[in-house]
């Protein structure tokens, strides 16, 4: 899929930045979401005093609207984490292909690793919208990671939780959730760290997309610092991406 959507520079306002777990926040912002157009975009947010913008993924957007959910991981995620309500924030929006909302479908299953739960929301909201009752399987690595869940239980979801460690929900990953359930789905959408997204790839036997997390500078395909090798040619996750097909991916 390619990109068709601009990247716009804008500036949003902080309402709220709510702690959800001991690394996970959510943070809620004001501002135009015109350009915002898919599940699975991101933003590209300033941070005062860092070269690089964060990629963000967008985990739920309305008309004027933004949540994010991020963890802290580094000093320009410490420092969003500190950012109190009021604080405008230059960001680029309007970012990368997102999700394939319009596949012929009637049975998908959404698999989301750790933060990459996030852009999950949207996407089961727009699901709904076209009469699609999705799975959602969340993994973490242990109890403590769990976020999310009531965000789900509010659009009438149950997500099946999965920690590798066993203390919450079925012992292992994603893939195992799908197992443990008997499910059968047809279609599969899945964003997470990359092991996870390799073994959801290798180890499915339907189609389905992924969205992949990776270390950004421009955010918008100027740099190619982000490149990868896919069966057509070298893509650029920030601009062909962040989502791509099953069947385009190289795994190595």
């Amino acid at each position: 899929m390619m990109n068709k959507y601009r990247n716009i520079e804008t500036i949003y306002t902080v309402v709220s930045n709510e702690q959800l777990t001991h690394k996970t926040y959510r943070m809620v912002l004001t501002g135009d979401t015109s350009e915002i157009s898919r599940a699975g975009q991101f933003v590209n947010l300033a941070i005062e005093g860092k070269y690089l913008r964060r990629p963000i993924s967008i985990c739920d957007y309305s008309e004027g609207s933004l949540t994010l959910l991020y963890d802290v991981v580094g000093k320009g995620t410490k420092e969003m984490s500190e950012m109190t309500p009021g604080t405008e924030i230059n960001t680029l929006t309007g970012l990368g292909n997102g999700f394939n909302e319009d596949e012929d479908i009637k049975n998908p299953v959404l698999l989301g690793g750790g933060i990459g739960c996030a852009p999950m929301l949207n996407l089961a909201r727009k699901l709904q919208k076209r009469g699609i009752e999705p799975t959602v399987i969340l993994g973490f690595n242990t109890k403590d990671d769990v976020a999310m869940e009531e965000d789900f239980r509010a659009i009438g979801i149950e997500p099946v939780i999965c920690t590798v460690d066993g203390t919450c929900g079925v012992k292992g990953f994603v893939t195992d959730g799908i197992r443990e359930k008997g499910l059968k789905p047809d279609y599969f959408y899945a964003c997470g760290p990359m092991p996870m997204l390799r073994a959801v790839c290798n180890g499915l036997d339907f189609p389905g997309e992924v969205s992949l997390e990776s270390r950004m500078g421009c955010g918008f395909g100027a740099c190619m610092c982000c490149s990868i090798e896919t069966k057509d040619a070298a893509k650029r996750i920030c601009k062909d991406g962040p989502v791509f097909r099953k069947e385009e991916l190289i795994w190595k």
